[in-house]
């Protein structure tokens, strides 16, 4: 249940970091709400599944999900590059994150 805690915290960290990018410096309500609620979400999830989970692994795999899911967004929805390194570099997070997973 722990890996499912953790995945769930990570995808929460897609959502509030992509959330900033609409709350334009947390002056629209709305967004800012869901922000919030969604940083608050992830890091209690993120608490649940480092119960059972190593810290640094955990700590690890929930900003990889993050970082590599914020890099995806951007490119989806606010046009950010798509070039081979870019791609390249999201591929060897994932490969770390399932590096974690494997050996955890």
């Amino acid at each position: 249940m722990a890996w499912i805690w953790l995945t769930v915290a990570g995808l929460l960290e897609v959502v509030w970091a992509t959330g900033l990018k609409y709350t334009d410096g947390f002056a629209r309500v709305v967004p800012s709400a869901i922000t919030v609620a969604a940083m608050v979400a992830s890091v209690y999830f993120l608490a649940l599944a480092v119960r059972t989970i190593p810290i640094g692994t955990g700590y690890a795999v929930w900003t990889g999900i993050g970082a590599v899911g914020v890099a995806i967004a951007g490119m989806i929805l606010f046009g950010e590059p798509r070039t081979l390194l870019r791609i390249g570099s999201i591929l060897l997070i994932v490969a770390g994150i399932v590096g974690l997973k494997i050996v955890t």
